[in-house]
């Protein structure tokens, strides 16, 4: 509301007074001896009664229009009576340093101050009975009106408590106005306290992914008050999704209140009704609830594999989005004091997150946790340096501090789990062999540990490196691995402690070609594991697996000659001849022999496992290329010898054909197929 300001400069406060109200200004309180005195005080008090028809009168635009009216002359006499009270205020320290200060700052109040106070009442009155309850805050012209009026209570409430007299003499007007601007800001603060919870724009998301806003009302129910945090690559929401006007029209709210001196009722509403949306809000979003670090520790570990990720989901999401949205709100609202107020908000919910991961870190070690700890790590690592610059400076140190003490929990506590997995290694002693030398269950285990345990190779590298008391053991990196980090040092020492278990288990077999097997088909798998992780692989190097590989054709080798160079052994010349003839009973013999062998071969290997086909591929023609051209020529050089007909079918049971086909049966763990092998020969 603009104020009269079309005034002769020479017009002095005095005569504004007397022009609107009869004012009595003659810088001395009346003397009670006059028996008007008292009643004219009185009559400017606003104790005078009014007719109920005449409140009735002004409701509506009436009320508004009266409201304005009064209001522009309320503004001129608050304006007169501050110059006027300064004016006497200069005049007051001039006769104290005289020592003759005189009680002269007493003013009268008009009526019209009454009437003021009483249609604000009624207006007050009117948003409090609506039926339905009246949203005034939709109509700007109440918003100024309304708000304009609680202001000039709250000044009219400043000049009169701060003027001597006016407590003396005007005490039924103070009484009176106050309990006015107490109901004011009473209704102002449940106002706020609905426009912030209920206010909050409601996001959709259309078809396409992007985010837009609903077609509703800004003012929308409490169940709808959340936004959606936004996956990566979506488009911005500007969270907490409140529009421009209610952001606008909450600050108004706050100043006036801050201006009637109930700023301290405004903040509690403000931080209260934030706490509880921003926790419905990560509830909602990130399905994260408030856990204790008693609740923690009794957890399952299932139960806690599960919050874990919605722990790292939602502190994320509180680094980037939530919080830096509650200090831009703060700082919109309550401008000036925006950093203690988000501090509220967010420290305590942070003081919890940290909480949460030491109480993680403090856990029963077991190896299968190592991963979520690392998550945990992670997340600190990368998302605590943006959120920690959103509190103010004396408050950073205190949380920093706390994040490199959980941090340090979480490093040693993963350290202390790759230590654990060195040592089951070690422990793992048991006796029985794995049936048909197929991968043993421990180097499965490991190495795809370790294969995941490579994919946070970098963190776990930076892991070993601020928080390993291991450097002592540094030395047993090869000096040819360009990977010498703490982290590869102690990746390779639990590789060569699986390489000594299994080589030590190898041994638990009777039968040398079946433990050449065994080191065959975990040797092949740990081969093809770093082969195919870039991140293993990057860690043991090609050396490494060139060695490896290396060792397997030895292995292969082994096989080779144990098993099927006794089978040759049948196939050579010597004995058969005597005097350049043959001598049958020896061949016949050596054919008997020959398909025993490879009957108990095939009996047995039919049974062994390998399950890396290339590597089954590779034995099977590795076989095959020594065998059949052996017995092929075997075959033409002395068949020709036994009588066709029944000795031939007696002794010569397999065709090189037959032989061939029985070979591709091997190693296919099938106990079954051993009993056919008759079934195969070709007649």
């Amino acid at each position: 509301m603009e104020k009269n300001d079309d005034k002769d400069p020479d017009h002095n406060d005095k005569s504004i007074i007397e022009e609107k109200a009869d004012v009595v200004s003659d810088a001395h309180p009346p003397d009670e001896s006059d028996g008007n005195s008292k009643e004219n005080v009185d009559a400017g008090n606003a104790e005078t009664e009014h007719d109920p028809e005449d409140k009735v009168e002004s409701q509506g635009e009436e009320i508004q229009q009266t409201l304005e009216s009064l209001s522009e002359e309320l503004d001129q006499l608050l304006s007169s009576l501050s110059l006027h009270k300064e004016e006497h205020k200069d005049d007051n320290t001039e006769e104290k340093e005289k020592g003759d200060h005189e009680d002269d700052d007493y003013f009268q109040i008009p009526q019209f101050v009454g009437k003021f106070l009483d249609l604000l009442e009624d207006k007050l009155s009117k948003y409090d009975s609506g039926e339905p309850k009246t949203v005034w805050y939709q109509d700007q012209e109440e918003v100024s009106s309304l708000l304009e009026a609680v202001d000039r209570v709250s000044n009219l409430m400043r000049l009169l408590l701060n003027t001597k007299s006016c407590l003396d003499h005007h005490e039924p007007l103070i009484n009176h106005a106050g309990s006015i601007q107490q109901r004011a800001m009473a209704f102002l603060e449940d106002e706020f306290r609905i426009l912030l919870e209920e206010s909050v724009i409601k996001e959709t998301t259309d078809d396409t992914g992007s985010q837009r806003k609903s077609t509703e009302d800004a003012v929308v129910s409490q169940d709808n008050d959340q936004v959606t945090a936004p996956e990566p690559g979506d488009q911005e929401i500007e969270y907490p999704g409140y529009s421009e006007d209610v952001v606008a029209l909450l600050r108004k709210i706050a100043e006036k209140m801050k201006a009637g001196g109930y700023g301290w009722e405004c903040r509690e509403v403000y931080l209260v009704g934030r706490r509880n949306i921003l926790m419905r809000t990560l509830k909602q979003n990130c399905e994260f609830e408030k856990v204790s670090i008693d609740e923690v520790q009794k957890m399952s570990w299932g139960e806690l594999e599960r919050e874990i990720p919605i722990w790292t989901k939602t502190f994320k999401n509180c680094s980037s989005f939530f919080f830096p949205g509650e200090l831009k709100l703060a700082e919109k609202i309550f401008p000036g004091e925006e950093g203690s107020l988000f501090c509220i908000v967010a420290h305590g919910l942070t003081i919890q997150f940290l909480g949460f991961a030491e109480a993680v870190a403090m856990t029963k070690r077991s190896t299968e946790k190592l991963f979520k700890i690392l998550d945990i790590y992670e997340t600190l690592r990368d998302s605590f340096p943006p959120m920690e610059e959103l509190f103010p400076e004396e408050l950073r140190s205190e949380l920093r501090n706390e994040v490199t003490s959980v941090r340090s929990r979480l490093g040693e506590s993963a350290i202390n789990i790759f230590s654990d997995l060195e040592n089951s290694i070690k422990s793992d002693s048991s006796k029985t062999p794995v049936p048909g030398g197929a991968v043993h269950p421990l180097t499965r285990y490991t190495m795809n540990y370790l294969k995941y345990s490579c994919e946070y190779k970098d963190t776990l590298e930076q892991v070993f490196k601020s928080h390993s008391k291991m450097e002592q053991e540094e030395e047993e990196v090869p000096a040819n691995n360009s990977a010498c980090s703490a982290f590869a040092s102690q990746l390779m020492r639990i590789m060569d402690l699986l390489d000594g278990n299994m080589e030590a288990k190898s041994k638990l077999y009777k039968d040398i070609p079946l433990s050449c097997i065994f080191m065959m088909n975990n040797g092949r798998y740990i081969v093809q594991k770093i082969k195919g992780s870039a991140e293993i692989h990057e860690v043991m190097g090609d050396t490494w697996c060139r060695r490896r590989s290396s060792e397997l054709r030895n292995y292969h080798k082994s096989y080779q000659r144990e098993t099927w160079g006794k089978l040759l052994g049948f196939l050579g010349h010597e004995g058969l001849m005597h005097n350049g003839k043959i001598v049958k009973p020896n061949l016949k013999e050596r054919f008997k022999s020959f398909n025993a062998t490879f009957d108990e071969i095939h009996k047995t290997q039919t049974t062994w496992v390998i399950n890396d086909e290339q590597l089954q591929s590779e034995l099977r023609v590795s076989i095959t290329a020594v065998m059949i051209p052996a017995y092929r020529a075997f075959m033409a050089r002395f068949g020709q010898y036994l009588d066709p007909g029944r000795q031939t079918e007696k002794y010569v049971k397999y065709q090189p054909e037959d032989i061939e086909d029985l070979i591709d049966e091997l190693f296919d763990g099938n106990t079954s197929s051993s009993s056919t092998a008759t079934a195969k020969r070709r007649t």
